[in-house]
């Protein structure tokens, strides 16, 4: 079994989607492929945590008042690091 990946985030840091994050039918309320937050938003880490199968870091961001979205560290970057 692998270790975990190190996350390269860390919780309450502000973050940017990179892409638009779409609702892949584990978002509630929502219909599959559903616009959850648009490439730009910006949002905060509020939870790191890990996908097990493939040790991968995971975080809950949120985007909006009431949509946290679980985003991998290709969707999301620093938001600090944007022009």
């Amino acid at each position: 079994m692998n270790e975990p990946r190190e996350p390269r985030f860390q919780w309450s840091q502000p973050v940017t989607a990179l892409i638009d994050l779409l609702n892949d039918g584990s978002f509630p309320n929502r219909p599959p492929g559903a616009l959850l937050a648009r490439a730009g938003d910006p949002g905060e880490i509020v939870q790191v945590g890990s996908h097990v199968a493939s040790n991968t870091p995971v975080y809950l961001v949120q985007f909006h008042e009431l949509c946290v979205v679980g985003c991998l560290e290709e969707e999301i970057v620093p938001r600090q690091l944007l022009p």
